[in-house]
C-alpha cells in the first residue's frame, strides 16, 4: 500500500511540473504573442518548370517576408528566454519554500521550474544571439547547482546532524 502512495506522488509530481511548465509557456504566447507567421502564397503551389514573372515576384517577396519574420523572431525569442527564466526562477524559490510543508508539492513545482528552465534556455537558443545564450545556461547551470547543493547536501547535512 506504501509502494503505491510514492508511485502515485511521484505521479503527481511529474504531472504538476510539467502542466506548470505548460502553464508558463501557454501564458507567455497569451499575454506576449509574437510576431505574426508569413502565410505561403497558394500561387507558388503550383509552379511548373518555369515559373512565370509573376510568380517569381510572388516567391521573391514572400521570401523577403520570411527573413524579415525570422529577424523579428530574434529579439522575440531573446524576450521570452528572459521571461520564462524569471518565471522558472520564481517557480524554484516556491519549490524551496514548500520543500520542508508539503514535499510533494515542493518536488512538483520545483520540476516545473526545471522544465521551464529547459524551455527558457532553448528559447535563448532560438535567438540567435550567442552572448544571450551563454548567459542563459550559466543562469541556469548556477541555478541547477545551487538546487542540487540545497536539496541533496545541505539537507542530507541537516539529517546526518540529527
Amino acid at each position: 500500500m506504501k509502494e503505491d502512495n510514492r508511485m502515485l506522488k511521484f505521479v503527481y509530481s511529474v504531472f504538476l511540473g510539467i502542466l506548470l511548465a505548460v502553464f508558463v509557456g501557454v501564458g507567455v504566447a497569451t499575454f506576449y504573442p509574437g510576431p505574426k507567421p508569413v502565410e505561403f502564397p497558394t500561387t507558388l503551389n503550383n509552379i511548373g518548370k518555369e515559373p512565370s514573372p509573376y510568380q517569381l515576384e510572388i516567391q521573391n517577396n514572400f521570401e523577403a517576408k520570411m527573413a524579415q519574420h525570422n529577424k523579428d523572431m530574434m529579439p522575440y525569442n531573446r524576450n521570452v528566454s528572459v521571461i520564462v527564466l524569471s518565471a522558472a526562477v520564481v517557480l524554484l524559490v516556491l519549490g524551496l519554500i514548500f520543500e520542508r510543508k508539503i514535499m510533494v508539492l515542493s518536488e512538483g513545482v520545483t520540476l516545473g521550474g526545471l522544465f521551464s528552465l529547459i524551455y527558457g534556455i532553448g528559447r535563448g537558443f532560438a535567438s540567435q544571439d550567442t552572448k544571450y545564450s551563454f548567459l542563459a545556461v550559466t543562469i541556469g547551470l548556477i541555478i541547477v547547482l545551487y538546487l542540487g547543493y540545497h536539496r541533496f547536501v545541505k539537507s542530507h547535512g541537516a539529517t546526518a546532524k540529527k
